[in-house]
């Protein structure tokens, strides 16, 4: 714990931000015309962030004591703080990280005729499928204007936890199973936000990656995986994407609740990294007054669930009033008799509010500034929508060329109950109140118009336990035969709000599925659909990985359309019939089955020793592919795999080595009849190394976009992190010299150049 006043470390702090951006350092490599307006920018921000710290200082001793206390917790269930006699407003925060949430009002309490119906964003999966850091950006944009325009200063996203589980409820807000995946998909989608004039807030750090016992469950990993894997993506999106707001998460670490845990918070994030920003704690996740001040909390939010039901009696003079309610958090009324009993807390606590007041004049809180008014529901926006979920739809099997589908094909039977499900009001906190949403059955009817017959038949019963149904079977066989290709709409669901979680909870926050299989009796749906007529496309929604084992050998056709968002049924029906070439890549491993995952193989979910409590991560650095590969287990479906409907040659590398970097390049060609994208992706192997390291790890990649024919040159660069590990006895990354392979492909599996660098 650092006791430094925090007026001066504030100032150090912004002086070294500025002298470490990537502006300022122009300023000495160059004083050409071509690089001064960079140094000037540089040194106009410097200036701006030292006169608002000085701002800042200004407003810390005009304010109380209480005032203090009062700025550092919610008052409300998504605001907080707000002093008037100063003119510091509330900060009002807003789930999620697809898309700005339903309008709750004070307590829980809805808005009536609210205008909170926006954008329904692809979830996170599908983003992260796309492998697009430019539509991460676009995406981005997209959430921090609609939640400018519903006057949100804080939205509550991106999520990033590694995917290590493919049971955790969560993984489909999630990105990925690698590291270096979501790193680069997150800068864009932070900067997106934020150049919109709304602050980002990256979640839930960290080492939240289950939904079970997600409140009290205290994980235990290395050093080395923590470093390895869980961390990279919030580093990359502090010290690349800038983000102005980080969340502590619910879980415990190593003994310590996330939230105001020491070691993640003061040494980590705010020491080694030289995070600025304010952390934010998840709804409820403080758990001790003594340590949320003295471990990094700067503002505590959270909600007396009971006001959701309205159980609470909040009627003046009942006794029980919202404010009496936001008093006893830990960082309130408790706070303020601590303060009062150790002075030496004051500069603490001093520092958390300058964290808040520096996040407010960032985005053009305080002093008259104008923010962005921002839009809401546009075409543009929709587009976008749209545009993310066509690259990000993902062709696992095309056996003989069968999709894309034709046009001009008579009959169509279009089976599943995900074929008409809405899902933007599902999956619990990160639900949008959509303008619309196109369904899978009504994207194909408008694809089709009448050219063709479409009968649809909903083949299985959403709901928890549900076995498979005979009769609906029969229908869906019936309406399959007489089609001349059949279109099934299936996987996983989501759970669509509080009160009903229990029944349909296969994706959504606070739950884990129960296992990986099919739910609802699919599995003997699609094979009775796949007998009755071969021409069978099985198009999957859902968060994650499903066992599909029991028909993938069967069905000629299956695509992964993840949860698309609202234009959803649209783009999937663009890519079946070929209006969209599909480019979407896997951004995890598909195992054959759940006991193939290296958390379930080796590691100890969803408990250790029987303690559902802990949680210890006995892969280690093996997650995802790093494990499928090294231990050689074959997966249903590889990291970073995506077929098209055109073919691309590779051509051989060429190897550039520098003292602790190499830059690689190649060229690709589209080799087929029409346009499409191909993910150029760059592992590096360790050829020998005195740690166990994985086979292979992704540490570049480039989407391309070629024309029939056309030939493009993709140059790869990999600095020095590319070749690192993390050595746990000298607590530093290390960098050994010897021979790494360079392993360039279409996925983990799919390697089609390979070349080496010594360093």
């Amino acid at each position: 714990m650092s006791l430094i006043p925090p007026s001066a470390r504030a100032l150090l702090m912004a002086a070294l931000f500025c002298a470490t951006s990537p502006l300022a350092s122009a300023q000495t490599k160059s004083t050409s015309a071509t690089t001064r307006p960079a140094a000037g920018a540089a040194a106009n921000a410097q200036q701006a962030l030292l006169a608002n710290e000085a701002k800042i200082d200004q407003l810390l001793r005009q304010l109380t004591l209480e005032e203090k206390i009062a700025m550092i917790h919610a008052n409300s269930a998504f605001a907080a703080g707000g002093i008037k006699r100063l003119g510091i407003p509330e900060v009002m925060t807003s789930d999620g990280p697809h898309g700005v949430r339903p309008e709750q009002g004070r307590d829980w309490k809805g808005v009536k005729d609210a205008n909170d119906a926006g954008t329904y964003l692809p979830t996170g999966n599908t983003l992260a499928s796309t492998w697009n850091p430019a539509l991460g950006y676009a995406f981005g944009s997209v959430l921090g204007s609609e939640a400018a325009f519903r006057g949100k200063d804080i939205i509550l996203g991106p999520g990033i936890n590694i995917i290590r589980t493919p049971l955790n409820g969560r993984n489909f807000e999630y990105l990925s199973e690698d590291p270096y995946l979501i790193s680069k998909m997150v800068v864009g989608y932070i900067k997106g936000v934020q150049d919109q004039g709304v602050s980002a807030c990256v979640k839930h750090y960290a080492a939240n990656n289950q939904e079970e016992h997600r409140n009290d469950v205290d994980v235990y990993m290395s050093e080395r995986a923590l470093r390895e894997l869980y961390l990279p993506g919030f580093k990359a999106a502090v010290q690349e994407g800038g983000v102005h707001t980080l969340m502590g998460s619910y879980n415990k670490f190593r003994g310590t609740y996330a939230t105001h845990n020491a070691y993640l918070m003061n040494q980590v994030l705010k020491g080694e990294w030289g995070f600025n920003g304010l952390v934010i704690s998840d709804w409820g996740s403080v758990h001790d007054t003594q340590e949320a001040l003295r471990n990094g909390t700067d503002l505590e939010m959270g909600t007396d669930l009971s006001l959701m039901y309205g159980s609470v009696d909040q009627t003046a003079g009942g006794g029980n009033s919202t404010a009496s309610l936001y008093d006893r958090f830990f960082l309130a009324n408790a706070a303020l008799d601590a303060v009062k009993k150790d002075k030496s807390l004051e500069p603490l606590l001093d520092d958390k509010v300058r964290r808040i007041l520096r996040v407010m004049y960032k985005t053009n809180m305080l002093d008259g500034a104008k923010r962005k008014a921002g839009a809401y529901n546009t075409p543009e926006h929709q587009a976008t929508a749209r545009k993310v979920a066509e690259e990000g739809i993902v062709l696992l099997k095309n056996e003989g060329n069968f999709l894309p589908l034709k046009k001009t094909t008579k009959t169509f039977a279009v089976i599943g109950a995900n074929a008409t499900r809405e899902n933007a009001m599902g999956g619990g906190s990160s639900q949008v109140k959509a303008k619309y949403e196109i369904t899978p059955l009504q994207g194909l009817q408008k694809a089709l118009g009448s050219q063709a017959k479409i009968t649809y038949a909903p083949g299985y019963t959403i709901a928890r336990g549900q076995k498979a149904d005979a009769q609906l079977i029969q229908q869906a066989v019936a309406a399959a035969k007489a089609a001349d290709v059949a279109i099934i709409v299936g996987g996983s669901t989501h759970g669509y709000d509080y009160s009903k979680w229990s029944d349909n909870a296969y994706d959504a926050e606070g739950f884990d599925k129960p296992d990986m299989k099919m739910p609802f009796g699919q599995d003997e749906l699609i094979q009775a659909v796949l007998k009755a007529n071969p021409n069978t496309v099985v198009v999957l929604m859902g968060g994650g990985p499903i066992d599909v084992s029991a028909w993938a050998g069967q069905a000629k056709g299956i695509v992964e359309a993840w949860y698309p968002g609202m234009e959803g049924g649209t783009a999937l029906a663009r890519v079946l019939f070929g209006d969209v070439n599909p480019s979407g890549k896997l951004p995890m491993t598909f195992p054959v089955k759940l006991e193939d995952s290296p958390a379930h193989k080796l590691g100890e979910y969803p408990s250790t020793a029987g303690n559902p409590l802990k949680q210890t991560y006995k892969e280690d650095v093996f997650v995802g592919y790093r494990y499928f590969d090294t231990y050689k287990v074959a997966p249903q479906f590889a990291f970073g795999h995506g077929l098209s409907y055109t073919t691309f040659e590779y051509g051989k590398l060429t190897v550039k080595p520098g003292t602790q970097s190499a830059t690689v390049t190649l060229s690709v060609r589209n080799t087929g009849k029409v346009a499409g994208a191909e993910v150029v992706q760059l592992y590096v192997h360790d050829e020998q190394a005195s740690v166990k390291r994985p086979e292979k790890e992704l540490k570049a990649f480039e989407k391309v976009f070629l024309k029939p024919g056309e030939a493009k040159t993709v140059t790869l660069t990999l600095g020095p992190d590319a070749f690192r590990y993390y050595d746990e006895a000298k607590k530093q990354w290390v960098l050994e010299p010897g021979k790494f392979s360079l392993l360039v492909g279409s996925s983990s599996r799919d390697i089609r150049q390979q070349g080496e660098v010594k360093l």
